[in-house]
């Protein structure tokens, strides 16, 4: 019995408790418990961001370890490079020489009219030679070898037609050869080269374009309360942009690492060149192809400097470099055998005399 009036009492004095409460005390107890609520799910959250944080972090762990081994390749690459640089270099100092001795026996020659242009001649033709074996230079061999046929042609001797005939056929083997515009080829790579530091990154966000429409939409005949509205508003369009990039996952990449992609992608576009005048159309797609691939994964390729870079490697990729120079020893070997058939026949003159 004695429980029971205790139990009526609670309940009374609970009902009393709530009959006290106005509005704003109710009011503000949902307050609190909906901010309790909030409290605890953003903890959740935060657990949860901290969980992903960390993955991202065991995954740049890996790109480093991946950028570790690819500046090891580039030194291996530029080991190479500096093996072929120096085959080069021999094979300009083996020109030097063969320069320096045909000086000296273009001093030696007798000062007659057509030992003179002989000599003239064959030393272009060497030059044209050595022009297509080191730097497979098509444009100064024909130089070369026009200097030469108007050379014989100024002598205006018939004995010489022989010689322009040989000469005029090597140059039109060579005028047959497709064109490879070098020059330009190394232009757009230095053009590249240069870009390289303003490409943005697939993983920057870029300014909404219809942000932009609307902060530079025409704002005369409103009001200060309209021109605010309009600002807050814009300002909360800005807060969340959804876009399609085109790419399964974007590689995330700290400032220290960014640094270290762009200096590859340069060194990538530096060995194409080294490529490019070594005439290795192997190796120079390759690091263009390697180039493209890059720019594709972590860059933004929808940016103007990003899709104007992607189209310049995808057509320079195309290009061929590599041409099979033909033999043009022939003219060479006409006027050496010129010269030493009168050679010869000089000292028997003198000695009939």
């Amino acid at each position: 019995m004695s429980d029971k009036p205790d139990a009526q009492q609670k309940e009374s004095r609970a009902a009393d408790l709530f009959a006290r409460l106005n509005l704003t005390q109710m009011t503000l107890i949902v307050l609190v418990v909906i901010f309790l609520w909030q409290w605890f799910d953003a903890h959740r959250t935060i657990a949860e961001m901290r969980g992903e944080l960390a993955k991202k972090i065991a995954e740049m762990d890996g790109i480093a370890h991946a950028n570790a081994l690819l500046i090891s390749q580039n030194q291996d690459t530029v080991r190479s490079i500096s093996v072929r640089l120096s085959t080069l270099e021999a094979y300009y100092d083996q020109a030097q020489s063969q320069r320096a001795a045909l000086e000296t026996l273009y001093n030696n020659l007798s000062v007659t009219r057509d030992e003179t242009a002989l000599a003239d001649v064959e030393q272009l033709l060497l030059i044209a030679g050595q022009q297509l074996q080191l730097s497979g230079n098509v444009k100064a061999a024909l130089i070369a070898m026009e200097g030469a046929d108007a050379r014989l042609q100024r002598m205006n001797r018939p004995a010489f037609n022989i010689l322009s005939k040989a000469i005029e056929l090597d140059m039109e083997r060579l005028k047959a050869l497709p064109v490879v515009d070098v020059s330009g080829i190394n232009q757009k790579i230095n053009e590249m080269l240069e870009s390289v530091d303003d490409l943005p990154l697939v993983d920057r966000s870029r300014p909404s374009e219809n942000a932009a429409e609307l902060s530079s939409a025409p704002v005369a005949n409103k009001t200060a309360w309209r021109k605010w509205t309009d600002a807050i508003w814009l300002e909360i369009r800005q807060l969340v942009r959804i876009e399609n990039t085109g790419l399964k996952q974007i590689a995330l990449l700290p400032p220290n690492q960014e640094f270290f992609l762009r200096e590859n992608l340069k060194m990538r576009l530096v060995s194409a060149r080294l490529a490019l005048l070594s005439r290795d159309e192997e190796s120079f797609r390759q690091e263009l192809k390697t180039a493209q691939s890059w720019l594709v994964r972590y860059f933004d390729v929808k940016s103007k400097e990003g899709a104007r870079m992607l189209s310049e490697l995808k057509k320079l990729s195309t290009a061929s470099i590599n041409i099979d120079m033909p033999d043009i020893s022939g003219s060479l070997r006409a006027v050496r055998s010129y010269r030493l058939s009168h050679d010869q026949t000089g000292p028997r003159k003198k000695a009939l005399q």
